[in-house]
């Protein structure tokens, strides 16, 4: 049971180990996702994975293998369900915020306004990390790593900025 000729892994060994932990990691992955397609879906992207990076890996630990990429990919999956559950949650709000008076496109015009001229009079490290976490939506760890500061330095100035949005704002 090793890598074929070409440098990828014998697609009978793929077969193989389908038949041998296919269903168990099936069985993993619904206690993990409670949801019978979506673990199914996980295990093809496992398989799949196996037969790209198989011939990467030792024949004794294929299955732990296995099991760490299909929990990789079932955490994945729940991931992308946040995202989306977060954006659907945005988007209610937007429509349950729209259309109560006539006034309120003006209103929210002036918040805006005022935000925008309280961002402006932070200091430009200050705004860069606002932007790029409201408006981009970035980790802390990933803005962190962007602008090449340490991760506390990156939070340091998140709450110093919100802490003088907020003494303007109010």
């Amino acid at each position: 049971m090793g890598p074929a000729e070409n440098g990828k892994i014998d697609p009978a060994v793929v077969a193989e180990l389908y038949s041998l932990y296919g269903e168990e990691l099936k069985r993993f992955l619904i206690g993990l996702l409670r949801d019978r397609q979506l673990a199914s879906d996980a295990v093809q992207s496992a398989f799949a994975k196996l037969t790209e990076r198989g011939h990467e890996t030792r024949e004794a630990s294929r299955k732990a293998w296995l099991f760490r990429v299909a929990y990789n990919e079932a955490m994945l999956v729940r991931r992308r369900q946040a995202i989306g559950e977060r954006a659907v949650e945005k988007l209610s709000w937007i429509t349950e915020s729209t259309g109560h008076s006539a006034d309120e496109p003006v209103i929210r015009f002036e918040e805006v306004e005022l935000v925008r001229q309280a961002m402006d009079e932070l200091p430009a490290d200050q705004q860069t990390i606002v932007r790029m976490r409201i408006y981009e939506d970035k980790k802390f760890r990933v803005i962190a790593e962007e602008l090449s500061i340490p991760l506390g330095t990156a939070l340091a100035r998140m709450r110093s900025a919100l802490k003088k949005l907020r003494e303007k704002l109010s």
